[in-house]
């Protein structure tokens, strides 16, 4: 398996050191554990410091293998048979994903937001008050080998199309992701999960407005539920559903946000709330087009990963079309260190391929610059988000 640490034919190693300087934390050594999915891991490699203004010494011998990476991807729903089998992909859909197989299955641990269930009976279809508004998402349950053949390891299930087909089309979702290896979390009945690789323990838990998921109203129980999985865990990622939707909406009010009515969250005060609770990264969903990315006490916000793969059902136009894959790097304690954008655009009916025209970080630049112009952080043409110099 080919590892990518950058995916843009730039200097890999040297600008993941860079990185690494840059957060002024010492990385601890821990005896590795054998993974649960391949992870080829480059031997320690000596580097020699470059001259230039402003760099101060980067330390001679750096471990890669100290380094956690976890990649984040948006809204998956690869396909569905209701209101009839028109809206699935050919093949089972098992070449949705496979252009991007390298890249996700690169990092320590890969996650995904899981729009819809995966069911192979009827279940219960949701009533809407709105049908023009309303989609229900059921993918047939062997659609899950594709997300175990791309490498993801958990799943988000905090979204308003998780109750799409009723008790039965959870229990099946369940059921079938837990056979398959994949862990989930953001229902009433499953709020965390924690999971181990590479002899790091990552912990996840997600949220959202909608009926049967933990709500992101409720600050202080997602505290609660994310100060439980620190003393457990190692790294804790949180997801969230939130924030309003279309590119109407793709910039980040740190606001009580509303859609159509619905109370959808202040965003910016859920993701500091949880990081003040011991959240380490935090992944957002729900407004369906990339929103900004941010920092907040050596923590890592995204606060929209848009349409990752999002078949026949989702608008794939202009901004509702592109999105970034970004993978994040830590220390194993979950201090940020940076990250890498692979911009993804959706081919036809929703197909994701790498975007050459790197319109997903232009949007994250862009975004970056409007939301958060006092942010520590800054965006490369390549996509590499890292500290400012000083």
């Amino acid at each position: 398996m080919k590892i990518h640490f950058f995916n843009h034919h730039i200097s890999s190693l040297f600008t993941l050191y860079f990185l690494i300087f840059f957060a002024g934390n010492s990385l601890l050594a821990r005896d590795a554990q054998p993974p649960q999915k391949t992870i080829l891991t480059p031997p320690p490699v000596e580097i020699i410091t470059p001259a230039g203004p402003g760099l101060m010494e980067i330390p001679e011998r750096v471990k890669v293998s100290q380094i956690v990476s976890v990649i984040g991807v948006g809204d998956i729903m690869m396909g569905t048979d209701y209101p009839n089998t028109s809206y699935l992909p050919p093949n089972h859909g098992r070449d949705l994903l496979r252009p991007l197989h390298n890249i996700l299955q690169s990092a320590t641990v890969t996650f995904g937001n899981l729009e819809g269930v995966l069911l192979d009976g009827e279940g219960t279809v949701k009533r809407c008050r709105n049908p023009d508004l309303c989609y229900a998402f059921r993918s047939p349950e062997r659609y899950v080998n594709n997300l175990v053949e791309a490498g993801f390891d958990m799943v988000s299930l905090a979204n308003n199309h998780t109750g799409d087909f009723g008790p039965e089309g959870r229990i099946a979702t369940v059921k079938t992701l837990t056979e398959a290896g994949i862990a989930f979390a953001g229902t009433l009945d499953y709020p965390q999960t924690i999971i181990e690789r590479q002899g790091v323990k990552f912990g996840m838990a997600a949220f959202a407005p909608n009926v049967g998921t933990v709500s992101i109203h409720d600050i202080p129980n997602a505290q609660r539920i994310v100060r439980e999985l620190k003393e457990k865990a190692d790294i804790v990622i949180v997801s969230f559903h939130g924030g309003a939707e279309g590119a109407d909406h793709q910039n980040v009010k740190c606001e009580t946000e509303f859609y159509y009515g619905e109370n959808r969250g202040n965003v910016c005060r859920f993701a500091r709330s949880v990081i003040d609770a011991g959240a380490d990264i935090v992944f957002g969903h729900g407004p369906h087009v990339t929103r900004s990315v941010d920092i907040y006490k050596d923590r890592f916000i995204i606060y929209s990963l848009g349409n990752f793969c999002t078949y026949a059902r989702f608008n794939l136009r202009g901004e509702n079309g592109i999105a970034p894959l970004v993978k994040v790097f830590t220390t194993p304690e979950g201090v940020f260190l940076g990250a890498e954008v692979t911009p993804i655009r959706q081919l036809g009916r929703g197909e994701p391929v790498v975007d050459p025209n790197r319109r997903a970080i232009q949007s994250l630049q862009r975004l970056l610059t409007e939301d958060f112009p006092d942010s520590p952080l800054v965006i490369t043409d390549e996509g590499i988000i890292k500290r400012k110099e000083l």
